[in-house]
Formats: structure tokens, sequence, C-alpha cells
């Protein structure tokens, strides 16, 4: 084991330990996904844990490496490291659970939306307005709900090297929506990129 994987394993073991503490795996307050994001901004900040020596960029056509960094027994709290290059987008989307996004490298550009209609998020008809753009870069982060709206998009620059957080692994994330370009109907989500582990 190399020192770098040494002290990864330490660090995501106590950055964990208090997430735990802070939010369930499906459940979060508003307040508490902050302090989780602030968390994970330090994290994220530790640039030495997340080199491309251990995670290598995507090569070729490929826009996008997902690895798994660590999971719970139970699928829950769910930490990824996605290494993405300029041009890899989503369209709008939700997660079901709560979710955090941190910088190691790079800006990645999330832009929020808003649902015109109350009620449960379903497939179907459902227009949803653009109402914010968060840049994620190294320093700031974003904090989502499991019902909060975004897309993301990488505009410029080299690889991006971000840690996703999410309460539950995105592989148990059956009933995830996205939008239409016209952002008036929605489907289930599926996932293009595999998680390497």
């Amino acid at each position: 084991m190399s020192l770098a994987t040494e002290q990864r394993k330490i660090e995501v073991s106590k950055f964990l330990k208090n997430v735990r503490s802070l939010a369930g795996p499906v459940e979060v307050s508003r307040s508490n996904i902050e302090k989780i994001k602030d968390s994970l901004v330090t994290m994220a900040s530790k640039k030495e844990l997340w080199c491309e020596d251990e995670f290598p960029a995507p090569i070729g056509d490929s826009v996008q490496t997902r690895y798994l960094i660590s999971q719970d027994d139970d699928d829950s709290y769910a930490l990824y490291l996605n290494v993405m290059h300029t041009g890899k987008t989503s369209p709008p989307h939700n997660h079901t659970t709560w979710a955090c996004i941190a910088a190691a490298e790079g800006e990645e550009y999330n832009y929020l939306f808003s649902s015109e209609d109350e009620g449960p998020l379903v497939p179907g008809v459902r227009k949803i307005n653009p109402s914010e753009t968060i840049i994620v870069k190294p320093g700031q982060g974003i904090g989502l709900l499991q019902d909060d709206i975004h897309s993301i998009a990488i505009n410029e620059g080299e690889s991006t090297r971000h840690l996703h957080l999410y309460g539950r692994g995105l592989e148990t994330l059956t009933k995830r929506l996205m939008w239409d370009k016209e952002l008036t109907s929605c489907k289930y989500f599926v996932m293009d990129v595999k998680t390497t582990k």
C-alpha cells in the first residue's frame, strides 16, 4: 500500500465518520448539507490524495472516469472521484438522495433548476426553469437535497478532479429523473458511465 493510499484511507475514514454524525443516508437538512459540503471541500483540498498516478484521467474519446473511493456495505455514504474533461455535460436531473460536490482541480458548472409545480417528482410532464449557476472549483462546493435538480458542464480548461458524495450509491438510485432539452418533461435517468472500483 502506497503512502498516499494509506493516508487517503485514514482521511476518508475520519471524513465519513463526521458525515455519518451529521446525516442519514437519505434524509438531511439544508443546514446539515452545508456542513457536509464544507467538510468535503476540505477533503478535496488535499490534492495529493487524488493524483493522476493513482486515478488516471480518461483517454481517447472518453470524457469521464468515475472512481469509487468508499461505500458502506449497505450501499450508503458513497464517495466517488470524478475525473472529467472539457465537453462533459449531464442533462438536468435529481438524485433521490442528498449529494455534495467539491473540487480538487478544475471547474464544474452546476446549473440549478426549480420546478413550476409542487408535489413529488415523477416521470411525465414537469416543467422546470433555470434558477442559479454555481461553479464548483477548489475552495467552493455545492450541496444538494434529494429533490434538488441540477445539470453539470465542464466548459473550459483541462481535466477536473472532483469528489462527489451521495447518501446512497449511484447504482442503487433507480428512480432518478432526467429532463429533456426543452425542460418540459422527465423520465428515469440512465447512467452512461460505469464506476471503476
